[in-house]
């Protein structure tokens, strides 16, 4: 294995610690010599791998201190209200991609879906399944139900850009009720976000409605605990 591979590797392995919760912000970095008898490679080449985390701001070196981890920044979600991804990433002057996971048109839905969107009988959704990247880094995945009516002319390649901007050639998007839970991920989970089994999750479960309050889509997003927090208004009920 070449040198250029073995420090790519540590500096690999190094991030992967990071994002897993294994070294926290502002944890000091082991030594350089304990990380060269732990990946069994030279202090040469941790060297090279820490310096390349610098630059990507992974960590920080203190001069007669050592070395820390840098504070990872969050992305946070409903700040400015109701945004979709694609909004989201050009604000923070990310570059936004999407893999569509799956795509079809089909009647038969779980029931608490079918209610959320009031569907009748033989009603179609577009069951949509994306993950979302941004800097080619995977952030969430998306579980996603529309109702046919909003989106007759959705096609599986259009499917992996803003679907708020095609929904509203049709009707305008006016709120969203969201339900947040905190979860470990799954096997599943863990592949498609490229995180490690057990690692913090955010489930989302969210309505979005029409100015009229008829419901649009139903959402079921999974997003990483190690990259997005969510900000909140909550007004107290007069007594």
């Amino acid at each position: 294995m070449t040198q250029e591979k073995l420090f790519e590797q540590v500096a690999q392995a190094i991030y992967q610690r990071v994002q897993d919760g294994v070294y926290v912000s502002s944890q000091k970095l082991p030594s350089e010599y304990d990380l060269a008898e732990e990946f069994q490679v030279s202090r040469l080449t941790v060297r090279r791998a820490i310096s390349e985390l610098i630059k990507r701001n992974v960590l920080i070196k203190q001069k007669g201190k050592g070395t820390y981890i840098l504070p990872q920044e969050k992305i946070q979600s409903g700040s400015k209200g109701l945004q979709g991804f694609t909004e989201v990433a050009k604000e923070q002057g990310k570059a936004p991609d999407t893999q569509v996971v799956l795509f079809e048109k089909k009647a038969n839905i779980p029931n608490h879906i079918a209610k959320e969107l009031e569907l009748n009988y033989g009603d179609y959704v577009y069951h949509i399944i994306r993950i979302r990247s941004l800097d080619n880094e995977p952030m969430t995945m998306e579980n996603l139900y529309i109702k046919e009516c909003f989106m007759r002319n959705i096609s599986e390649e259009s499917a992996s850009h803003s679907l708020f901007d095609q929904i509203e050639e049709n009707i305008s998007i006016a709120y969203s009720n969201q339900e947040i839970e905190a979860l470990l991920a799954t096997d599943e989970l863990a592949e498609r976000l490229t995180v490690s089994t057990g690692s913090a999750l955010l489930k989302v479960n969210s309505v979005v409605y029409s100015i009229t309050s008829v419901p649009i889509m139903y959402d079921e997003s999974y997003y990483r605990g190690d990259k997005y927090t969510f900000k909140n208004i909550l007004y107290r009920n007069s007594h």
